[in-house]
């Protein structure tokens, strides 16, 4: 009685896998593999049932003994075959997801050197551009200065002369920024360095930027992707976080690159990053530019407990 039911149970469950296994078919785009796996259950089916009609004949009948025997050889062909053309349907989905990362990172790539791209040439445009004009008009004012003897038109030209100064450094810096000059012919290091020594003039924050890199150049892309993660890392800590100080290291271990960031400033909430305040603090940006040159960004804040992130990459 216990074999009967075993008998039973088997049956439906193998009848249940043939039919889920069916139903995968279509999904499986019609592979071979799944189609011999799939029909291995309904033989495996058969085979149960051809013991169930020699359970109920009481006594076991040769051909029925040699049909089941060869279906189990069968069954086992096509399981073995099924096993092994599996084995490379999987390895043709790896090859696939790889392929699909590698254009993904080349898309990636392809966006970040046409903003680079674009920032230089507005940089150009902007230095290029609107800087001679404001230099004539600051020349042109100079002219002026002699020839007016009015106290309140020497106040204006005074003003406007201010104004125009402002402009200038203002385009200076912006196309800087857009365009660092020092990234392009000195390296990483050397623009990180610069951009820190000009905020500690000019700012109330203390930026402390340690590194053994001066000197070293190495891939251009990886070398933008780390100054514009360090830019936009200390304008997040001055600019949302509050930061007071700042510490920036940037090390060279054998053929690893990383940079380490930390400030004192407010934090904010890891599970917001996501957000549009993590947006605006360009946290997905730098996540972006760093994956597209197969490097590592962990960004960990609290609120009241500052901010610490660390950026790989293979040199």
């Amino acid at each position: 009685m216990v074999r009967l039911i075993a008998l039973f149970i088997s049956i439906v469950l193998q009848i249940v896998a043939a039919g889920i296994a069916f139903r995968f078919i279509k999904m499986t785009r019609y592979r071979l593999s799944w189609i011999l796996l799939s029909t291995s259950f309904v033989l495996m089916a058969i085979r149960t049932l051809i013991q169930l009609i020699e359970y109920f004949q009481g006594k076991p009948s040769f051909e029925l003994m040699m049909v089941d025997e060869w279906m189990n050889v069968l069954v086992s062909v096509m399981i073995i075959t099924g096993v092994v053309l599996i084995r490379e349907l999987f390895y043709s989905l790896k090859r696939a997801e790889t392929d699909r990362i590698r254009s993904e990172r080349r898309l990636l790539n392809a966006v970040i050197n046409t903003e680079e791209t674009e920032k230089k040439r507005f940089a150009k445009d902007l230095h290029d551009g609107l800087g001679p004009l404001l230099s004539t008009v600051k020349m042109s004012l100079s002219a002026l200065n002699g020839r007016v003897t009015d106290p309140v038109g020497q106040e204006i030209l005074q003003n406007t002369s201010h104004v125009v100064n402002e402009a200038l450094g203002t385009i200076k810096e912006i196309s800087n920024n857009m365009s660092p000059h020092v990234l392009t012919n000195l390296g990483v290091a050397s623009a990180i360095s610069a951009f820190a020594a000009k905020l500690n003039m000019v700012r109330s924050v203390l930026i402390d930027f340690r590194t053994n890199m001066e000197g070293v150049r190495f891939d251009t892309d990886k070398e933008v992707v780390i100054y514009r993660a360090a830019f936009e890392l200390i304008n997040n800590g001055m600019k949302h976080s509050g930061a007071s100080k700042i510490e920036i290291e940037l090390r060279q271990h054998q053929k690893i690159i990383t940079l380490q960031y930390l400030d004192n400033g407010r934090g904010f909430d890891m599970e917001k990053l996501r957000s549009e305040e993590a947006v605006g603090m360009g946290i997905p940006n730098i996540e972006t530019r760093v994956r597209a040159v197969d490097g590592v960004f962990v960004i960990e804040s609290s609120r009241g407990k500052g901010t610490s992130a660390l950026i790989r990459v293979d040199q």
